[in-house]
């Protein structure tokens, strides 16, 4: 567990530019490709995830993110490129494989078996369990102590949920909000080193929101390394420790959230539907003139007034 000084002085000598090294990476992507028909989804030369860190991914729609995700968590397959996690190859992995290895995801769209009750959503999440094999489950005495540990440790991730009051229900039967913090509780039944999570607030009821900020955040300080996918700049800003940011597939800018709004790169990515109207900046590279203000509004959803990516 490390506090915010001693975060931010993790990349104090990090280079705020694409592919830039970390101190201590756990999740490293290579010269990764994915192509569908003639257009290619991802094109990213070098990515290197900070260990214990949160690192928040964000771009315009169809700028690759979540297919990045789907390549580096065995839900697709890359054309071209290597990932390593912790110096393993994951390149010929399977989801599941991966999810053995330390790391697991969660879905912009969850996936939670509505027909099965919350804790048994919960308990699916844990590995190993040996009354799943078919000769073993004929043998109750190999597996009853596993099972009580299994459930006690599902009853716990679901009180640090606050889902303990809904461990009965029917997983369909929660709301939006709710069946994200499920993913996550069955998530962590993996006891994972790297999170990735999808849009974690997409279509979260605001009242959860800052429920699920924290428990983002939680799971940094207990040692876990966090890449989340968000559009909310003001989430963003209040929970990441680095910004990775894609625009055609490509990273194209990484930086600490508060730089974000005065890199040229990212600027140009988010007002491609200006692209009659030159872009000016100084010679610091900080956007000027209409080109400033067009930034500053760029990252504010006009109807809610929050900071958006």
């Amino acid at each position: 567990m490390r506090d915010a000084e001693t975060r931010a002085q993790i990349f104090t000598d990090v280079a705020h530019l694409p592919g830039s090294a970390k101190p201590d990476p756990v999740l490293v992507a290579d010269q990764i490709s994915r192509t569908f028909g003639g257009l290619k989804a991802v094109d990213v030369d070098h990515l290197e995830i900070q260990r214990g860190s949160i690192t928040g991914l964000i771009g315009p729609n169809g700028a690759g993110k979540t297919t990045l995700f789907n390549v580096l968590t065995g839900f697709d397959h890359a054309d071209t490129g290597t990932c390593t996690l912790d110096g393993r190859a994951l390149s010929r992995m399977h989801p599941h494989q991966i999810a053995r290895n330390g790391m697991v995801r969660t879905f912009q769209l969850t996936k939670a078996l509505s027909k099965l009750t919350v804790l048994d959503n919960v308990r699916l999440g844990a590995n190993g369990q040996r009354g799943e094999h078919m000769m073993t489950a004929l043998l109750p005495w190999t597996w009853r102590a596993q099972e009580r540990d299994v459930t006690d440790r599902a009853h716990d991730l679901l009180q640090r949920f606050t889902l303990d009051t809904k461990s009965g229900d029917l997983a369909g039967s929660l709301s939006g909000g709710q069946r994200k913090l499920l993913e996550m509780a069955r998530a962590l039944m993996t006891r994972p080193s790297v999170v990735m999570l999808d849009e974690p607030m997409a279509g979260v009821n605001p009242a959860l929101t800052q429920s699920l900020l924290g428990h983002i955040m939680s799971l940094r300080d207990d040692g876990m390394t966090v890449v989340f996918v968000e559009h909310d700049m003001d989430v963003i800003r209040e929970i990441s420790d680095w910004v990775a940011v894609m625009a055609l597939g490509s990273v194209i800018a990484e930086s600490t959230p508060d730089e974000l709004s005065g890199n040229p790169a990212v600027v140009d990515a988010y007002l491609g539907a200006h692209h009659d109207q030159a872009l000016e900046f100084d010679d610091e590279g900080n956007p000027i003139g209409e080109t400033a203000a067009l930034a500053a509004e760029l990252f504010v959803d006009e109807s809610t007034g929050r900071h958006q990516a």
